[in-house]
């Protein structure tokens, strides 16, 4: 059922299982980015930061991947931090800026759809280092209005995080024109963009950020690759001490295999966002959610903004059904929900909470994610599936 046509062959890992629609949650490695990485794992072992010659191969591998991942962002090489995940990746941003600060009570201002980790550390700051911390609201659709935000700063402001696009809805904020005014007010902006990257065409300048997460697992490369995106002149207290690996803001001898796939991945999708990938994706997902609503008339309903959503992401509530039962009777397709499962027991997604959606909508809702290896075979495949456990139900 899975494959994908051009250039890209079918993924092995995909043949003959269910149609996957879960690319949110994760990716399944590229075999370009599988290949480039292996020779580091088997025959260039050299320590990068080591003089002779077994480290020669390494140190230019390694900042070829730093190159990559920043042409990919708009950033220049010396920009890029190489971290073991995404939420490591916030943590250095968040905790790195407010201990670095200064300030006695500093001041962060973060909203209420965020990711965990960026709402984790923000509690451990308040918790641990006497931190101040203000979550804002967001509208039906997910978004932060820019007037909540110009409306929270205080003179001990220090940062603003606020995400490029929601992971279960897709919604895209405003991220630019926060920024802006997070500069106006003397304060830095992260910008926690795993599930952009790679997926929508994206530029630090243009966002005018001062700090952005990059996570290889979101686009094709192994779990365990990410970076981040910290401007010239920016400074973090460092996320791991010792050696001086990473400008010295996370020590410790670099994983070279990781950040070759994390800069191949960034290579491949540099080249698929100048070729219209996102486009086709696009497309296959307004089929998916059109084949739904013609065939279920009046149940479907869509979670976050019709426009300003990521190209690979669908976001619904079905009336009359809970999600995760949907799923569990549908063994066609792999896909999540919008609920989480506490000891057998379903609760509502806090973002869907968060836009205002009551809690018989949130919790028939299902996240459908496409991603580089979909087809239209696959989407007519997972509609009819889905409109027959729906009808059943």
């Amino acid at each position: 059922m899975n494959g994908v046509s051009g250039s890209v062959p079918a993924h092995p890992a995909l043949a003959g299982g269910p149609v996957y629609l879960d690319y949110n949650a994760t990716t399944p490695v590229d075999p370009r980015v599988a290949e480039a990485m292996l020779p580091h794992l088997t025959d260039f072992f050299g320590n990068p930061s080591s003089s002779h010659r077994y480290a020669d191969t390494p140190r230019r591998a390694l900042a070829e991947a730093r190159a990559e991942v920043a042409h990919l962002i708009g950033a220049r090489a010396g920009e890029i931090v190489f971290t073991g995940s995404g939420s490591e990746a916030d943590m250095l941003a968040l905790r790195g800026v407010v201990l670095a600060s200064g300030r006695p009570r500093p001041h962060v201002i973060t909203q209420a759809t965020e990711h965990p980790a960026v709402l984790g550390t923000c509690r451990a700051l308040e918790r641990l280092h006497g931190a101040t911390v203000t979550v804002l609201p967001v509208d039906r659709d997910g978004l932060v209005e820019p007037a909540a935000l110009a409306d929270a700063f205080t003179e001990d402001t220090v940062l603003v995080s606020v995400m490029a696009a929601n992971n279960e809805t897709g919604a895209l904020q405003p991220v630019a024109e926060l920024a802006a005014l997070a500069r106006e007010h003397g304060a830095l902006f992260h910008c926690d963009a795993a599930q952009a990257v790679g997926k929508i065409p994206l530029g630090v300048q243009g966002l005018g950020v001062d700090l952005l997460t990059v996570v290889g697992h979101k686009m094709y490369a192994p779990k365990g690759a990410a970076a981040l995106y910290v401007r010239d002149g920016v400074r973090l207290e460092p996320v791991v001490y010792g050696g001086g690996q990473e400008r010295g803001l996370r020590a410790g001898t670099e994983n070279v295999a990781l950040a070759v796939a994390l800069g191949a991945a960034a290579r491949i999708s540099a080249g698929e966002l100048a070729t219209g990938a996102p486009d086709r994706i696009a497309a296959l997902r307004d089929d998916l959610h059109q084949r739904l609503t013609a065939a279920l008339p009046g149940r479907v309903h869509l979670n976050g903004p019709g426009g300003l959503r990521l190209p690979n992401t669908l976001n619904i509530s079905v009336d009359g059904v809970l999600g995760h039962e949907l799923l569990a009777a549908v063994g066609e397709i792999a896909a999540s929900t919008g609920s989480a499962c506490h000891s057998g027991t379903h609760t509502p997604s806090p973002v869907l909470t968060a836009m205002g959606l009551d809690t018989a909508r949130a919790l028939g809702t299902l996240r459908l994610s496409l991603g580089r290896w979909t087809t239209a075979g696959d989407i007519e495949t997972a509609a009819a599936a889905l409109v027959r456990a729906a009808a059943a139900q």
